[in-house]
C-alpha cells in the first residue's frame, strides 16, 4: 500500500496520461546525432541560468561563461546603470576571444572599468559600446557605434541570471518559467549569501545525472553508506515513497517528506553529526526565514522535507525544510560528458558552530553527488553497448518520463520549424 495519497487516476504517471507507461528508450543519451540536433533545438533556444546576481557585487563586476554546448562564450557584467548585461565573449574586430586570463578555455571573474582586447588593444565599455580603436585612422568607413560587443538576451529573476542564446526568444524569462517557478518569488534567496561550490565533469549524458536527482526511489540502496546501519537498513526495508509530483510546461517538482533522524537516537546519525550538528539533511539548528511564498510546498507535505524545482533544459533548485537551499547545473560537453556544478547555499554563520554545520553539509553534500556521478558513468557505459533498448520506469520515475518527452518535443518541434522531414 502506498504511504502518500496518489492522484484519483491511481498513480503519478497516469496522472499526466501525455507521458504513457510504456517501457523508455535511452537511445537519445548515447546518440551522438542526437545531442547535435539539442544543442541547436535546446541550447540555443532555451533560457539557460549562468549564476546569481551576487557574483556581480560593484559596479564593473563581470564573470565569463564557457557555453560549449552551444559553442558560445559569454561574459555577463553589472553596467555603470547598474544593469546587468550579457554579451558574447568576443572583440569585432578578428574575432579574438575578449575577456579572458591565462588559458583561454577557463572562466574568469572581476572587476573592470572596460574591456580591452589583448591583441590589438580595442576598448569597450561596460555597455558594449566600441570605445577606442587603435590607430583608427588605418580603417576604411569604420564606425565605431555599429561595432560594440555582441549582446546575448538577458534577465534575471529573483536574483538569479539567465541568458538566451536566440537571435529572439520566443518567451519571455517570466513566461518561460511560467507559474510553479514565480510562485517561489519571495524565498529569501537574497539573504543566502554563504555558498560552496562543486563542479566536476562526468562521462556520461547529461539527461542521465537530470534523471538521478529527478527521482529518490535510489536513495536507500546508491546512498545507504552516507547513514548509520539501522537507519539505511530500515531504509532498504521500507523504500522511499514521495508525496508529490507536479509538472508545469517543460519544469518538474518532486517534493519529499521531512526526516530529521537526529531525532530517532544515536545510533541513526555519525559521531561526525552529532558532532557538527549537520549532515545530509542540512543543518540541525533551523534559521527563522520568516513566511514562506505559496511556491514552496505547494503540495502541503506534512511533515516536508525539500522541493527539487527542475527547469528545463539544466538548472534545479532544491529548497530545504531546515532552511538552505541546492542549485544544480548539468552542462553538455558531449553526447557523453557533461559539466556538473552543485552550490550549495545559506545564511551567513552568525557564530563558528553554524559555519562548521555549514560546512558539514556542504561536504556531505558533495559525497552524496560522487556516488551518483560515479554510478553514471556506469549506466553511460552499459546504455551503449545497446545490449538493452527499452527500460521500465516506475511511478516514481515520472519526471524522467517528462524530461525526456520534453526534449523529445523540442528537437521534434525545432526539426518542424527548420523544414526537416522525418
Amino acid at each position: 500500500m502506498p504511504r502518500f495519497t496518489k492522484p484519483p487516476e491511481g498513480t503519478w504517471t497516469e496522472h499526466y496520461p501525455e507521458l504513457g507507461t510504456a517501457p523508455v528508450t535511452y537511445e537519445d543519451s548515447i546518440s551522438p546525432e542526437y545531442y547535435e540536433l539539442e544543442r541547436d533545438a535546446i541550447f540555443k533556444r532555451a533560457w539557460l541560468n549562468v549564476g546569481r546576481v551576487e557574483q556581480l557585487p560593484k559596479i564593473g563586476s563581470y564573470f565569463t561563461r564557457e557555453l560549449a554546448v552551444a559553442n558560445a562564450s559569454i561574459v555577463v557584467v553589472r553596467d555603470r546603470d547598474d544593469t546587468v548585461r550579457a554579451f558574447h565573449n568576443i572583440c569585432r574586430h578578428r574575432g579574438n576571444k575578449l575577456v579572458w586570463n591565462d588559458f583561454p578555455r577557463e572562466e574568469t571573474q572581476g572587476i573592470t572599468r572596460q574591456f580591452v582586447c589583448k591583441y590589438h588593444g580595442w576598448r569597450y565599455g561596460l555597455d558594449g559600446s566600441l570605445n577606442y580603436v587603435q590607430q583608427e585612422d588605418e580603417f576604411f568607413d569604420l564606425d565605431k557605434s555599429c561595432h560594440g560587443l555582441v549582446p546575448v538576451h538577458c534577465d534575471v529573476w529573483t536574483g538569479f541570471i539567465f541568458v538566451n542564446l536566440a537571435k529572439e526568444p520566443t518567451q519571455s524569462l517570466r513566461e518561460f518559467l511560467g507559474p510553479m517557478i514565480t510562485d517561489l518569488e519571495g524565498y529569501p534567496f537574497d539573504r543566502m549569501t554563504e555558498r560552496f561550490a562543486y563542479r566536476t565533469e562526468v562521462r556520461a549524458n547529461w539527461k542521465l545525472f537530470v534523471d538521478a536527482f529527478a527521482e529518490f526511489y535510489h536513495a536507500p540502496v546508491l546512498h545507504a553508506k552516507q547513514s548509520r546501519e539501522r537507519y539505511a537498513a530500515a531504509g532498504q526495508k521500507l523504500g522511499f515513497e514521495a508525496p508529490y509530483y507536479r509538472i508545469d510546461g517543460p519544469h518538474r517538482l518532486v517534493s519529499t517528506a521531512g526526516v530529521r533522524n537526529w531525532e530517532m537516537g544515536e545510533d541513526a546519525v555519525k559521531p561526525s553529526e552529532v558532532l557538527t550538528r549537520g549532515g545530509l539533511f542540512g543543518p540541525w539548528d533551523k534559521p527563522e526565514l520568516g513566511e514562506m511564498p505559496p511556491g514552496v510546498n505547494p503540495g502541503r507535505c506534512r511533515p516536508w522535507g525539500l522541493d527539487s524545482f527542475q527547469l528545463f533544459p539544466n538548472f534545479v533548485i532544491l529548497i530545504w525544510s531546515q532552511g538552505w537551499y541546492l542549485t544544480y547545473h548539468y552542462w553538455p560537453t558531449s553526447y557523453d560528458t557533461h559539466v556538473f556544478e552543485g552550490n550549495v547555499y545559506f545564511l551567513p554563520a552568525r557564530t563558528a558552530r553554524e559555519r562548521v554545520a555549514h560546512e558539514m553539509t556542504a561536504v556531505t553534500f558533495k559525497e552524496f553527488a560522487l556516488q551518483d556521478g560515479n554510478t553514471l558513468e556506469a549506466t553511460q557505459l552499459s546504455l551503449e553497448t545497446r545490449a538493452v533498448d527499452r527500460f521500465h520506469l516506475n511511478d516514481q520515475e515520472v519526471l524522467l518520463r517528462h524530461l525526456h518527452k520534453v526534449v523529445a518535443d523540442w528537437v521534434d518541434d525545432h526539426r518542424v520549424a527548420k523544414g526537416v522531414v522525418g
